[in-house]
Parts: structure tokens; sequence; C-alpha cells
């Protein structure tokens, strides 16, 4: 009898079960939001789909280093200009105030002070407040605080108080000691003025080498994460550098900072700071999903090679520049980039460096400036003969023992030949000039977008 109460019992808890779920007991999946795409701010959509890399017309250099192949690449979201002053600032500036952050709160934490004080204490770790913890907070802190290098890793920093750069304005003597190592020593200033010390504007990220796990399956997955700290400062004495026996001393001095041109590319950034720049872009927007309860987005990186020329291409095949034919003039004379026209005439394309991002007219996926102005970083490495042995899907080569890296487009200094989209070149990664920028792009999530249809009708 007791067995046929609990087979009963059984059957009854079973059916409650099926009920509760709603499910019927089909295969229905796992139940979740509905997600739609979205444009990140300042990025046009290109779409996937085949095309002809490489040099259709005659190689006139002859560094035959891009014979024609036919390739396919995924849609993805691309900057519609190069990175800005401006857009480059938001990110130098952040780095610097987390620094400063940072250092007020162990500062704060060294002498005890806590929020309440009106003084250094408000800026001290969240931790220094347990009654706005979370029961979570408190959790990570108890396990897993102090187990870094410095001691500090895994302490939230309070960035709910503005910080106070108004020297008037400092809270207390503590908070003017912490500022007064920010800026260069007072033997190193000139002209009245104490400027920031640049050197201590580091990103410190930390990224998986997924090229590696997927040739090592056997190691632990702790060896394939890599830590990184760069200098996001951009190296603005690569205008005086980069031409000798040339006066370029207000660009070096005023480029970068001034607001006259905030709304030009940034330059003076080596390959490597553009990729940090590119991890922090990707950890910004991602704090701002988690913060609103809504999924991470993918990550930004400078694009393939192959995604820049078909990106560059506007969807015309067998062009020269991203405009289509092979004339650096339009029908009424006048040149269409930014470039270096004719034997030490810079000039004649009404500019002598660099101009807004947004100028000239931009190709038909709306990316402007895919030729001159200033050249682009790409993730490839640069090889004369990967177009022979590189994938026809999604093509790139990555090696990172090879310190040369493929920059695109052409700048306001080369001629016409490197504005050509099939045209390549490469700089060193720790490199800066003041002829290279970049930009970046996305990859896009959801249904595939393929242009073939249009592409095919060109």
């Amino acid at each position: 009898m007791n067995m046929k109460k609990f087979a009963l019992l059984t059957a009854v808890l079973a059916l409650l079960a099926s009920c509760n779920s709603g499910d019927r007991g089909e295969l229905v999946g796992v139940k979740g939001k509905k997600w739609h795409p979205e444009k990140p701010y300042g990025m046009t959509l290109v779409p996937g789909g085949a095309f002809i890399m490489g040099k259709s017309d005659d190689d006139l250099a002859g560094i035959n280093d891009a014979p024609t192949k036919t390739a396919t690449v995924s849609a993805f979201y691309m900057d519609e200009t190069e990175i800005t002053n401006s857009e480059y600032r938001q990110f130098v500036y952040w780095v610097r105030d987390s620094i400063i952050r940072l250092k007020l709160a162990i500062l704060a934490d060294d002498i005890g002070e806590t929020p309440g004080n009106g003084g250094i204490g408000e800026f001290a770790f969240k931790d220094a407040d347990p009654e706005n913890m979370t029961v979570y907070e408190k959790y990570i802190i108890d396990n897993y605080s102090g187990l870094g290098p410095t001691g500090y890793e895994g302490r939230k920093l309070n960035k709910d108080v503005d910080l106070i750069f108004d020297t008037a304005d400092y809270p207390d003597e503590y908070y003017a000691e912490v500022m007064d190592t920010m800026y260069l020593p007072i033997e190193e200033s000139y002209n009245g003025q104490r400027t920031w010390d640049v050197k201590k504007f580091k990103f410190q990220y930390t990224f998986m080498d997924i090229e590696k796990a997927a040739k090592n399956k056997n190691l632990k997955r702790s060896e394939f994460i890599k830590q990184e700290e760069i200098e996001v400062y951009p190296d603005t004495t690569a205008w005086i550098r980069d031409f000798s026996y040339s006066y370029n001393e207000p660009m070096h001095n005023d480029y970068f900072w001034h607001e006259a041109y905030g709304e030009y590319p940034v330059v003076g950034v080596s390959w490597k700071q553009a990729n940090a720049f590119c991890q922090w872009r990707t950890l910004y927007k991602n704090g701002y999903q988690k913060k609103k309860g809504a999924q991470p987005v993918n990550r930004f990186r400078l694009p393939s090679e192959a995604e820049w020329e078909y990106a560059a291409r506007g969807g015309l095949q067998g062009a020269t520049f991203p405009w289509g034919g092979p004339y650096a003039k339009n029908d009424r004379g006048c040149f269409l980039a930014n470039f270096k026209p004719l034997r030490g005439d810079y000039a004649a394309d009404q500019a002598l460096y660099t101009v807004e991002a947004k100028s000239y007219e931009p190709n038909d996926f709306n990316l402007y400036n895919m030729a001159g102005n200033v050249s682009e970083w790409v993730q490839g490495s640069y090889d004369p003969g990967s177009y022979e042995y590189m994938s026809t899907i999604n093509p790139t080569v990555n090696d990172a023992s090879n310190s040369r890296k493929v920059v695109r487009g052409g700048s306001w200094k080369d001629v016409a030949y490197f504005l050509q989209v099939s045209s390549r070149d490469y700089e060193y990664s720790d490199s800066a000039r003041s002829y290279i920028g970049f930009r970046t792009v996305q990859d896009y999530m959801g249904t595939d977008v393929t242009s073939n249809a249009g592409v095919n009708k060109n």
C-alpha cells in the first residue's frame, strides 16, 4: 500500500512540474528577452559580401604584394570617420581620472578617512561605507580583495563624487598632495605653467589569446590570459620628428589639446595605443550596458585588412579609389581627397595638414576619408606574400611575432598611389606618426546582412 501511495505521489508531482513549466513537455528552448541589433553611435553598417581583393590595375610601384583574389567578409559596423582628437581625449581623460581616483582612495584608506568629512574621505573606496554595499559586494571584498600585486585589486572606486581640478577648491591638504603627484615637477615647468605628467596616463587591460588557446587545448585558461599596460597619451613630438628641417611646432603644441582641432583625426597614436583604445571603448560601453541590465555588446576592434579594403570600396568592384574611377579629381577639376597632389605642393587640395574627419564626400557605405587625410592602422601584420596563403573567408593575418602592422588609405602627405583602396603599407606597432590614425569596427550580431546582389550588379 505504501508503494502504491509513493507511486501516486510521484505521478502527481511529475504532473504538477509539467504543468508549472508551461511547455507541455515539449522542447521550446530557454526563454529569454527578444534581442534587437543596435547601431553604435557614429558607426555605419557595412553589409557583408564577396569582393575582388587586391590590385585590379597594374602595380605601378612594382611592389607586387596585393595580387587579386576573391574574398568574403561578414557584416560589421565601422566608424564613419577616423577617431577624432575629441573622441580620443575622452579616453585619455577617463584614464587620467581613474588613476587620480585610485590614488585618492588609497591615501584615504591609509589615513583612515571615510565619507562624510568633506575631505579626501569622500573619494574613499566603496567598501569604506559597508552599509551602502550589496551582499555580493561584501562577499567579493571578503574573499577576493587584496589578492593582486598592489593589494587593492577588487576594491570598487567611488565615481559618484566629481573630481576637483581648480586648486582653489581642493578640500584638504591630502587631496592637494595626490593631485601634486599627477603634475610634472616644478623644475620642469616653464612660462609659469605646470602640466600633467602624461607618462602616468597608463591604461591596463587583460585579454584572452584565443588563437593560442585554439592551438593548445590542454593548457589552463589562465595561461591564455594576457595583460597589457599602455601609455595612452599621443606622441605629439611626431610632428617634429617626422619632418626634418621643417617648422611644425604649432602642430606639436596645439593639435591634440586645442578645441580648434577637436574634430580632426587623432595622430601620434601607435598600433598598440589604438588597440588599447578599442579595449577601453568596449569596457566603457559594456559598463553602461550592465547598469541598465542589457546584454553586453561585441568588442570594438581594429578592422582586418580585408574588412578595411571591402569597406573602402563602398560596394564598387574593381575601383581604384573609394569614389570609383582612376582619377583623383572630379569633373570640375576639384580634388576628391586630402593628399599631396603635386611635388612640394601640399595645399593644392585646399589643405596643408589634416582636415576635419567629416570632410569631402563619403563613399557609398557612408564612410568618410577612406582615402587620404590620415593613413589608418588595421589589425593585420604585414607580409608581402600574405595574399597567397590567407583564407578566403574573413581573411586576416595576425602574427604576434611580426611587429610590422599594416596601414591603409594614404594620408595628407602621401601621393595618390597610396590612396588606392588596394595599396598596402606598414609601420612598426610601437611607432607613432603624424600621419597615421585609425577607426574601429564592431562585429554585427543577428541575421546576416550581405550585399552580394548589389555588388555583382556594379
